[in-house]
């Protein structure tokens, strides 16, 4: 999410355990932070040798980097117990983004400057809206525990209108590793495809965008040549979700706004523009 060429300075092993100890130190003091993207995905698959194994045959930024900087999510009721935080354990503040777009965004920089942190507050605003609540009691962050769930881990990556390889590589070890659910159960390593569906009946353009960026999963687990003979059952197991998930999306009933919105289709801007912040 980031538009900075920096690498994370840590190996694997150390990046993890400080995202790791950020997210339990906060949790202490009951301050909800989950971690995003690429991490999070990681978490979900490093018990899974045959998933650390695809992942490792394909890479995803080149051969010696996994992630680029460490993203959140948390809620704008907490931002300034989040800021405080923080600064207490010796992270130092963006002040210029932090006042800024501190109601929706904040950046902090480790101790050493091995990494930043983004911490995004109730819902990803990027080419569609990924949607999180601003209520600590019963907001989606209590879905899952120390990431997002696997659910809005699949619509941070849908929603992406010019998805690129590495994402590809996040939604193939997601769908090639876990199983599709209908509905929200204390299994976190399901995906709920119905609340996915139901998402996108409501939003034409989101629908847009992610239907097309499943299919082009699709095209690109089915083009990795040996790679794709390797783990054949593994990609089959993929792309079972992937036309599983694209029939109940299909399948769920139209609001009148995703109608409505269709009528236009693409003869006018269906997804926003995203202008990363340059750091």
């Amino acid at each position: 999410m980031s538009s900075s060429n920096e690498r994370v300075k840590l190996g694997i092993n150390d990046f993890l355990k400080e995202a790791l100890f950020i997210v339990e130190e906060a949790n202490k003091k009951n301050i909800h932070l989950r971690i995003l993207g690429a991490l999070a995905v990681y978490l979900h698959i490093r018990d899974n040798p045959t998933a650390l194994g695809l992942l490792s045959k394909l890479g995803r930024v080149d051969k010696d980097t996994l992630f680029t900087d460490l993203d959140l999510m948390g809620y704008s009721k907490q931002r300034k117990d989040v800021s405080k935080f923080f600064e207490q354990i010796g992270y130092f503040p963006d002040r210029m983004i932090n006042t800024l777009f501190g109601n929706k965004r904040m950046i902090f920089y480790h101790p050493k400057g091995d990494f930043h942190v983004d911490v995004f507050f109730d819902k990803l605003e990027f080419s569609h809206d990924v949607i999180f609540g601003n209520d600590p009691s019963n907001g989606r962050l209590s879905l899952d525990y120390p990431t997002i769930s696997l659910t809005d881990l699949v619509l941070e990556k849908i929603q992406i209108n010019k998805i690129n390889r590495k994402d590809l590589v996040d939604l193939l070890l997601i769908f090639a590793s876990h199983d599709l659910v209908t509905k929200d159960t204390q299994n976190h390593e399901e995906i709920n495809a119905e609340y996915i569906a139901s998402i996108l009946s409501d939003d034409w353009g989101f629908w847009y965008d992610a239907v097309n960026n499943l299919n082009k999963l699709k095209n690109f687990a089915n083009n990795l040549g040996e790679i794709q003979n390797e783990y054949s059952a593994y990609i089959q197991k993929a792309n079972e979700n992937i036309d599983k998930l694209l029939k109940i999306i299909e399948e769920k009933p139209k609001s009148k706004n995703w109608i409505k919105r269709s009528k236009d289709g693409v003869n006018k801007p269906w997804y926003r523009e995203v202008e990363e912040v340059v750091r």
